[in-house]
């Protein structure tokens, strides 16, 4: 079984904000996999989706607490499926990365991500994959975070965050077919 976490906020003034990119890009991962609509399960705080890539079983998961909390959410994952640590895939929004670049990472800190580190912090391991997703622009440095990260992307950044989506999904379904996520290597992607 191979868990994709998508990284947000769950009320509806969040969607589309740079905060919440990490669960735009797994939804979009349901849609075009033909995967069921999401279903809330509230045992485990979170909207599930399971579906099969190349007969391997996928779980995609939308967190339904704050980002601060999501290791509270994995953790009961971990629980209720006995999940290894090393089928999780976590995607999410960096505020250090310029938009459009995408990292992969396995293991390490989180970057001061609150959302990740809550993660850390329950599993009590660095040891999972993560899918980070730039989100910074030149208003970067201008304004708070707090107010940066709960900003809506403007008309060109869509355009370029739909791509990342694209190729987010397709590196996922890659580890998917694979299922060698032990094996997954540092990399770093950058739109054209």
């Amino acid at each position: 079984m191979i868990f994709i976490v998508g990284l947000g906020n769950p009320i509806p003034k969040y969607l589309g904000t740079r905060h919440n990119v990490g669960q735009a890009i797994v939804s979009y991962f349901q849609k075009i996999n033909n995967f069921p609509k999401f279903q809330l399960k509230k045992k485990l705080e979170s909207l599930i989706s399971e579906g099969k890539i190349d007969n391997k079983k996928i779980i995609l998961v939308l967190p339904q607490n704050f980002m601060n909390n999501s290791g509270l959410v994995i953790q009961k994952l971990v629980r209720n499926w006995k999940l290894e640590i090393k089928n999780l895939i976590v995607v999410h929004d960096d505020l250090d990365l310029p938009l459009g670049k995408i990292r992969i990472k396995k293991d390490g800190s989180s970057g001061g991500h609150k959302g990740v580190q809550s993660i850390i912090d329950c599993l009590k391991t660095q040891n999972f994959i993560r899918i980070k997703i730039g989100i910074a622009n030149e208003k970067r440095d201008l304004i708070p975070v707090e107010k940066f990260v709960l900003e809506k992307f403007d008309k060109e950044e869509k355009k370029n965050i739909k791509k990342v989506m694209e190729i987010v999904c397709e590196i996922i379904s890659n580890f998917c077919k694979k299922g060698e996520l032990n094996k997954v290597r540092p990399a770093t992607f950058k739109l054209n």
